[in-house]
């Protein structure tokens, strides 16, 4: 709060002004003459607007003498202006080749390409340039088969002209006719080029073909050898036994058996018996293809025993058996793994049931003769077990249509497909896609409609399960039981004498792997 005015002369600015203006109200200083005029001019300076919004009152008196102002100032400004004149420079001299290498060298670029960061010289008379470069004798590399590829790409990749690749494919096409394992080690050597236009010559090739043969291609004179070294390899099945601790998986780990060979086994395990079921204290028993060279490389083919042993529940002992050109699953008493179990059709959930309802698009009540599966749009649909085609195509109300006959008078039907996949009069398998979900014919949105018939009418498709088993007889079962016992015969691990030949090779760590 101000109490009393500290505004004078002294200050200058804007305090000086209201000084000023405040000693002309009060008619202080200022003599008697003096202040008429003043007091005039105080009094046409408050009338007269020097500076108008010229947005507001377009047109006015007022209006005008603000543009007249504006343009003024404008003026003023443009005329009293220094102006854009270019400023009087002296060029630089133009350098000279010696003096422009010394600057090249410390630019960027070459920088960028890998040079030295520094002054450096260009090149004088002292240097003398190269016309040919010396180069290596041979050149020593390794490749590899990558995934989904050939020994000739791979060839092409190192630099083997194209004339040496179709030669080495010429000398072991018959020993790589099955393929190259994806990994395989290529050790290659290019010799001395005659001149360099042409590439390098191929003087040596080195791999492994399969796992009993190696094949190395030598350059004799001018013409390409191959020498082809078979390698001993023992086919023994390998048998891993143990007790089941936390989980299966790392109690058979932890024992050596490798992971191809343990995920067999669970799937197996798990069609037989709920895996939550298997406690701690119950042991496995795996037995796999395992075919180990004398030089230490080791392959895991197939399983082909899975056995578990439970304090509580029944034993499993279940063994692959080829039957009828087909291999299956056979329990140890010779009966087949259970097939033709119905199954889910589709992955989603059941969004409508069995029986009478209002129908969504007709508008009323009707007999809904099946069940409906929620599902993506081009899900794809399976058939719910083994059966023949007997219908296929468009058919009314349910759009796109498979119909399946799985005999003794059963069949399932599968509609509003968006795409048809089996054809009328195939034989299809449980689990194998017959089709993809839509919404054509009646329908409101993306689903499967799913239906079951006995002897041609609808029944409620949850209301039935049927199996079928295969059953060995005869011969066929004696051979059977031969083979599991011959199996079941193995020692755990790897046989003594190749056990004792390969200690260092095939450790624990080695089968893991």
């Amino acid at each position: 709060m101000f109490y009393g005015s500290q505004s004078g002369p002294q200050q200058g600015g804007a305090s000086a002004s209201l000084w000023l203006l405040d000693a002309i109200g009060k008619g202080g200083v200022p003599a008697q003459g003096q202040r008429d005029w003043r007091v005039r001019l105080r009094d046409w300076a408050e009338d007269v607007e020097l500076v108008p919004d010229l947005g507001q009152r377009v047109g006015s008196a007022t209006w005008f003498r603000g543009l007249a102002t504006c343009f003024g100032l404008c003026a003023s400004a443009l005329y009293l202006s220094p102006g854009f004149q270019a400023l009087p420079g002296e060029p630089q001299p133009l350098l000279a080749q010696s003096q422009f290498d010394e600057v090249r060298s410390q630019m960027i670029t070459p920088l960028a390409l890998g040079a030295d960061s520094g002054r450096r010289m260009g090149p004088t008379d002292a240097v003398q340039p190269l016309r040919d470069t010396p180069e290596r004798p041979q050149i020593e590399l390794r490749a590899q088969i990558g995934g989904s590829d050939s020994l000739g790409r791979a060839l092409a990749r190192a630099g083997v002209s194209s004339r040496d690749a179709a030669a080495v494919m010429n000398l072991v096409g018959s020993d790589i006719a099955s393929g190259i394992k994806p990994g395989t080690p290529l050790d290659i050597i290019l010799g001395r080029r005659a001149s360099r236009n042409m590439p390098r010559p191929l003087d040596h090739l080195a791999f492994r073909a399969r796992l009993d043969l190696a094949l190395e291609v030598n350059r004799t004179g001018n013409v390409l050898q191959v020498k082809r070294t078979p390698i001993h390899v023992d086919r023994t099945p390998l048998r891993i036994q143990g007790v089941i601790g936390d989980s299966i998986y790392q109690s058979a780990r932890a024992a050596g058996a490798p992971p191809k060979a343990i995920q067999s086994f669970l799937r197996v395990i798990a069609q037989q018996v709920d895996l939550g079921s298997v406690h701690a204290g119950d042991r496995y028993d795996i037995i796999t293809e395992y075919s180990r060279a004398e030089t230490g490389e080791a392959e895991v083919g197939d399983l082909l025993f899975a056995g578990l042993s439970r304090s509580n529940g029944r034993g499993i002992n279940m063994l692959k058996w080829t039957s009828e050109g087909r291999s299956r699953w056979f329990e140890a008493s010779g009966v087949g793994q259970r097939r033709g179990v119905l199954s889910a059709p589709v992955s989603g959930r059941m969004s409508s049931g069995y029986g009478m309802r209002r129908h969504p698009i007709l508008g009323y009540t009707r007999m809904h003769a099946g069940i409906d599966f929620a599902a993506r749009y081009g899900s794809p649909i399976y058939a719910a077990t083994d059966g023949v085609v007997s219908y296929s195509g468009r058919h009314g109300g349910h759009g796109n249509y498979v119909r399946l006959d799985h005999g003794h008078g059963l069949a399932t039907g599968y509609a509003h497909m968006s795409r048809i996949a089996a054809r009328s009069g195939q034989r299809v398998r449980q689990g194998q896609v017959i089709g993809y979900v839509g919404s054509s014919g009646l329908s409101t949105g993306p689903h499967l409609h799913y239906e079951l018939y006995r002897n041609g009418r609808t029944i409620n498709p949850l209301s039935v399960k049927f199996t079928t088993t295969a059953q060995l007889e005869g011969r066929e079962l004696a051979a059977f039981r031969a083979r599991l016992a011959q199996l079941k015969g193995l020692r755990v691990g790897l046989p003594t004498q190749l056990a004792q030949n390969n200690r260092s090779v095939l450790s624990p760590v080695a089968l893991a792997n």
